[in-house]
This record gives C-alpha cells, sequence and structure tokens, in this order.
C-alpha cells in the first residue's frame, strides 16, 4: 500500500474526477431529452390518426411548402422492433390501438408504458426495515434490530421479520408510535462541536446534534453513521433511510479523512507501520493514506480510512502508544466542512445529494481487497 507523507492538504484537494462523471451524466440526460422528444412526436402522431386528422410537426411546419416528403396522411406508422408482451390484456404484436374516452391512446404491449410511469414510494409492497427507515425513524440496520425486538406492529400483529412485506395502506407502529413515508426528503451538513452526543436522543439527557439543527426542518432527521461524544466536524443528517444504509453499510467502504492531533510527534516509522497496517483486538485494518498535516509539527497527522468500525483512527494510535488529544473528520463520502463553521448547518445542494447516491467512485473504495487476518 502507497503511503503518503506530504502536506495534509493534498487529502481534501486530491482530484476526484467528479468533472468527467458529470460529462457523461450530461450526455445521457442528452440522449433521453432526444429519445423523449420523439416518444412525444410518436404520441402526438398516433392522437391524431385515432382523430382522423392529418399530424404535422413542428419541423415539417417550419419547413418550406414544396419540401419533398410524404404526406401525413400516406404515412404508415410503425411499432418499435421487437416483440412486446401484453401490458395488460393485449397479445404480443398486436399493432391496434386503444383509447379509454379521456385517456391518451396507448400501444398495448408497451413495456415502456409501464416502466415511464412515476411510481410513488410506497405504492408497491416494501420490506418492514425499508419502510421505517423511509419513514425517517432510523437506518435500514437499526430498523432491521427495531423488528427483530419485537418492538413493531403491523395492523395490530407484532411482526419479528424485517423482510415482512409491507404498503403505504398498513398501519405500522414502532415503539407505540404510528409512522409515515416521509415525501420530502432532507440532506443536512453539520460541522459538529465537542460535547454533542451523535444519536437523536440520549437517555441521560445529554445534549444531542439535534440540538443543533432545530428548526433546520420540519421534517425529522437523524444522524448517518456516529462521531464520538470528543470527535468533531463532518457530520451528514438526513431522513433518507435508503442513503444512510449504504453510506454507513460496510460493503461499500466510504471515504473518511480525519486529522488528529496527538500528545506527541508521530515517527516516521509509525506512519510505515499504520500505512501497512496494524492488528487491533477486532482484526487487522490498514490506512488508505497517512501523512504529517505540517512537517514542522509532526503531532498533527492525517489519516484517510475507509473502515467504519467503531473508534477506529483512535484505537489505532493509541495502540502505537500516542493519545489522541483532538479527532476531526474533515471529508466524508465527498463533503467536507468547507464554509461551514464550528456548531452550524447547511443544506446539501443538488450536485451533491446526487453524487452521493450515485456512490460516486472518487469516495468508495474501487479496489477491495480482503486484508489479511
Amino acid at each position: 500500500m502507497q503511503k503518503r507523507t506530504d502536506n495534509f492538504s493534498k487529502f481534501a484537494e486530491k482530484k476526484k474526477g467528479a468533472a468527467i462523471k458529470e460529462a457523461i451524466r450530461q450526455e445521457k440526460r442528452k440522449i433521453k431529452a432526444e429519445a423523449r422528444a420523439i416518444g412525444e412526436e410518436m404520441r402526438a402522431k398516433k392522437k391524431a390518426q385515432a382523430r382522423g386528422e392529418v399530424y404535422t410537426s413542428p419541423k415539417e411546419a417550419a419547413a418550406p411548402a414544396n419540401r419533398n416528403s410524404r404526406s401525413a396522411e400516406n404515412k404508415t406508422e410503425r411499432p418499435a422492433s421487437g416483440s412486446y408482451k401484453a401490458f395488460k390484456e393485449g397479445k404480443a404484436g398486436d399493432k391496434k390501438f386503444t383509447k379509454d374516452k379521456g385517456a391518451k391512446p396507448t400501444y398495448p404491449g408497451n413495456p415502456r408504458d409501464a416502466e415511464n410511469k412515476p411510481k410513488a414510494v410506497g405504492s408497491e409492497p416494501m420490506p418492514l426495515n425499508k419502510y421505517i427507515a423511509h419513514a425517517g425513524v432510523c437506518g435500514r440496520r437499526e430498523a432491521a434490530e427495531l423488528v427483530k425486538d419485537g418492538k413493531v406492529t403491523v395492523n395490530g400483529d407484532k411482526i419479528f421479520e424485517p423482510g415482512y412485506k409491507v404498503s403505504q395502506s398498513d398501519k405500522i407502529v414502532v415503539k407505540g408510535k404510528a409512522i409515515f413515508l416521509q415525501k420530502n426528503l432532507v440532506y443536512l451538513l453539520l460541522n459538529k462541536p465537542k460535547d454533542f452526543i451523535t444519536t437523536a436522543n440520549d437517555p441521560q439527557g445529554r445534549k444531542t446534534v439535534l440540538d443543533l439543527v432545530k428548526g433546520a426542518t420540519p421534517e425529522r432527521v437523524y444522524p448517518v453513521g456516529r462521531l464520538d461524544r470528543n470527535t468533531t466536524g463532518v457530520l451528514l443528517l438526513t431522513n433518507d433511510g435508503e442513503l444512510a444504509q449504504k453510506l454507513t453499510h460496510p460493503s461499500f467502504e466510504v471515504k473518511k479523512i480525519y486529522e488528529v492531533t496527538l500528545d506527541k510527534p508521530v515517527t516516521k516509522k509509525d506512519l510505515d507501520q499504520i500505512a501497512s497496517g496494524v492488528t487491533l483486538e477486532d482484526g487487522f485494518v490498514a490506512a488508505d493514506s497517512v501523512g504529517y498535516a505540517d512537517p514542522k509539527t509532526k503531532n498533527v497527522v492525517g489519516i484517510e480510512i475507509h473502515s467504519g468500525r467503531n473508534r477506529i483512527v483512535r484505537r489505532i494510535f493509541e495502540h502505537l502508544g500516542y493519545d489522541v488529544k483532538a479527532l476531526d473528520r474533515v471529508m466524508f463520502a465527498n463533503l467536507t466542512k468547507k464554509n461551514v463553521e464550528r456548531s452550524k448547518w447547511r443544506f446539501l445542494n443538488e450536485k451533491e445529494v446526487r453524487l452521493l447516491k450515485f456512490m460516486n467512485k472518487s469516495f468508495v473504495r474501487k479496489n477491495k481487497t480482503e486484508n489479511p487476518a
């Protein structure tokens, strides 16, 4: 594994290729828009044909009158190539059009009719733990535990299987409180200060991160993952249970970068050891990159790591005989605390949300290999 010992600012400034991804997305949008325009024109033609009218496209209307082209009445509509299965009661290859009163003509058996129809969240059955996550209660894994612990009822019956299928019409109660699917998804980035617990509520009455974002949104949000009470920095809060589950699931190995302040200078030998890997009580772990934040102040170190194990950064340095005086997360996935003061928060912009949902390869480990035990 290649180590890094240059200035820590290079961690946050590392080029992620987001511009390339954005260009690809723009090209896909362009292709989809063109296909959509063609589809709209075909539907307009079919509608005109059903009325016995002659259809003239906007391009034909703008073209010279003596343009050498077939007239609309001489054109024969052809279905898209390939055989279709029945969409409802239509048969494969049926070229007839059906038209209900007040409805648009449709081509029986065209699977795109079903694919293009927008489906509301909850309109189809989904696993119980996924429903709970979409309701903004917690992430999917935590929801699964709630179900297994018997804290969830569906239509009055206690359910213990997280994969039990439910729909929006079911009455679902978690810990005695009815829950409903979230319609408005919210994404908040918080620059967490010390002395705040990363949880939705604390039985001991201590301050939580939700106290810092109180009044930000009427929706119920919760933190994605955890930061220790005395760890500061980037923290995401949302009611998007599906995204939260992805960002915290070990299989995705989402990037995290920390600035660590130690009680004494870190030796070059120990930096090499962290890069090569150390064996802790719960197994082997190696940093993806590690280096001095400032070559002149060798007790401040930057470390990039994908592991989400509990207190992993602190335990790595404690294993080598260092006392962590301060730990600040400067990056989580594609999010940084730039322009967000300590204890303050902001909403994520559209591009940030899109990159998170796309699980951009710039912050998800590309070549995952099994570490030796």
